[in-house]
């Protein structure tokens, strides 16, 4: 048998062993393409509507704020409940809040304080929908194929970042808003069809599951079940920290490119970052990640420092643009890496309320990137950096002053914080051992019912 022939029987191999995953993987991403398209018009129409980065901001502090205050609450039950199932209602009943704002614009009623209110109400059914669907993961993949299915991930948010900024603008422009809400509501339709084309393995019972508990302690248990094990948390506020730079860049990059391009511009800008997170799942997808993840997420967080410090040094599109890019490029790393050695780490049967506690951790730290950086660029560091401001005469000679040059600083710092940071982590011996002193979790079910995918029904 050639190489040729060995490779192509290994990708075979693969794709039946992620046959479910892949189909579940698939609908997701069509919803996901509609939910990012419908958020890009939303955003676009804040930030027009106000001129307010504080105002565009909360947009996204609302679509995460009940994401945080449910998930203790929702991951207890997801862990009780049909995964599938839960999905299933959880992306039908989120819907609904883009179907109200559609029914306002048309009736030309639409204010921010109903995007507010629509996005809490979506985030509310997503903090069940978000843990189901990472727990369900470790059932579907074999455990050899984690990091990829965690690269598919990374890899299904990226294509979403290219498509809908791009799709956004022209369905803008042919059918307007309610045209995107229509497209929206049909892209959640497909997803749920395939879910009903799919049977989840079953999760095995433990002592853990079964034992008599009350709510609350439920509840808790996946905070407890990380405070003992430091390292395990020190992974996922690790993680946090990398979203909280996400969330602060997200939240400058709108106001400060739209000072060198236009609307239209801006869309394809976006479309590149999407493109470098669609490359690192790729790559991750691919290649597999490194045999111990815990470097791979030091490596790209002090990466992650110099790049952002690059984006701000000087008033350059083409600067900000290829290093945003590259900070773009390692996040898949990060994020499928730390999903990895969780997903090794955390027993199966209580990953919902485990995953939900980290979920809500992570999701607090993109809001708080949000409400920190935007008002602390808007009323701090752009008026010192302005023609006449304190720092014009000092740091402005070096980076230049006027507007967008308070954003260049802010951007400096963080890249600053973030490579003292990561530089402290290493030397926390309990994250740097992670995979080390912690044992490899019974992934048996997984990995039985993987191995036998060829045999799992596809019912409806």
């Amino acid at each position: 048998m050639s190489n040729v022939q060995i490779m192509e029987k290994t990708r075979l191999t693969i794709l039946r062993e992620m046959q479910l995953f892949i189909i579940v993987w698939v609908g997701q991403l069509i919803a996901l393409i509609g939910s990012s398209t419908t958020a890009f018009a939303l955003d676009i129409w804040v930030y027009d509507r106000t001129g307010s980065v504080t105002q565009f901001a909360l947009v996204s502090l609302f679509s995460t704020l009940p994401l945080i205050l449910i998930s203790p609450i929702a991951g207890p039950l997801v862990d009780r409940w049909d995964r599938r199932k839960t999905m299933i209602i959880a992306d039908t009943l989120a819907c609904l809040g883009t179907i109200a704002i559609g029914v306002l614009f048309v009736m030309g009623r639409l204010e921010v304080w109903h995007i507010y209110l629509a996005n809490t109400f979506t985030a509310v059914f997503m903090a069940f929908h978000t843990p189901a669907y990472t727990a369900s993961t470790v059932l579907l993949v074999p455990k050899q194929h984690l990091n990829r299915a965690n690269g598919m991930m990374s890899l299904m948010f990226g294509i979403s970042l290219i498509i809908a900024p791009t799709l956004g603008g022209i369905l803008l422009s042919i059918v307007h808003f309610q045209g995107i809400v229509l497209f929206h509501v049909i892209s959640v339709l497909i997803a749920i069809v395939s879910l009903t084309l799919v049977r989840f393995p079953k999760v095995g019972n433990s002592d853990i599951a079964t034992a008599k508990s009350s709510f609350l302690s439920e509840a808790t248990y996946g905070f407890t079940y990380l405070t003992t094990r430091p390292g395990l948390l020190g992974l996922v506020l690790f993680s946090a920290s990398s979203l909280y730079l996400v969330g602060g860049i997200n939240v400058i990059t709108i106001p400060l490119v739209l000072n060198f391009v236009s609307v239209s511009v801006l869309g394809t800008i976006m479309s590149l970052f999407g493109i470098a997170i669609l490359l690192g799942g790729l790559l991750v997808s691919i290649w597999g990640g490194l045999e111990r993840n815990i470097y791979a997420i030091y490596g790209c967080m002090l990466l992650n420092g110099v790049f952002i410090i690059a984006a701000g040094l000087q008033p350059s599109l083409v600067i900000f643009t290829v290093s945003i890019f590259l900070f773009s490029l390692t996040q898949p790393i990060v994020s499928s890496s730390t999903q990895a050695v969780m997903q090794n780490k955390v027993e199966p049967n209580v990953q919902g309320r485990v995953f939900a506690i980290k979920g809500a951790i992570e999701a607090a730290a993109l809001p708080l990137g949000y409400i920190t950086i935007g008002p602390l660029a808007e009323k701090v560091f752009e008026p010192l950096m302005a023609t006449d401001g304190s720092l014009a005469g000092s740091i402005g000679a070096i980076i230049g002053i006027g507007s967008g040059r308070g954003m260049g600083l802010l951007l400096i710092i963080m890249g600053v914080l973030t490579i003292l940071g990561t530089s402290i982590a290493y030397l926390y011996p309990r994250l740097r051992f992670v995979e080390d002193e912690l044992p490899n979790v019974n992934n048996a079910v997984a990995i039985a019912a993987s191995s036998k995918n060829d045999v799992v029904p596809l019912v409806s």
